[in-house]
């Protein structure tokens, strides 16, 4: 999206409550990113005895874990990716 185009204005539901996010990405983008942390807040509260702030705490940790898990792995794989190609073109 380029910078003379408006931010969408989007309505969403996390953790029961209303907000509407000014996102540059499209509206189902914004909508699924706020549903994975919807359902990651709702798993930290079925834990029971946490508050909404530590419930979102708990879910950026959660989500930030899955993410560098997911670099590391990706970093891991394309390591191993480029090291077969250069034996292929050393060997």
């Amino acid at each position: 999206m380029s910078d003379t185009e408006p931010r969408t204005a989007i309505r969403v539901e996390i953790a029961g409550e209303e907000y509407t996010l000014r996102a540059d990405a499209d509206a189902e983008y914004t909508r699924r990113c706020a549903a994975l942390v919807d359902e990651r807040m709702r798993k930290a509260v079925g834990k029971g005895g946490v508050s909404a702030k530590n419930a979102a705490i708990m879910a950026a940790l959660d989500l930030s874990d899955e993410l560098l898990r997911e670099r590391t792995r990706i970093g891991e794989r394309l390591q191993g990716l480029t090291a077969s190609i250069e034996a292929e073109l050393g060997g």
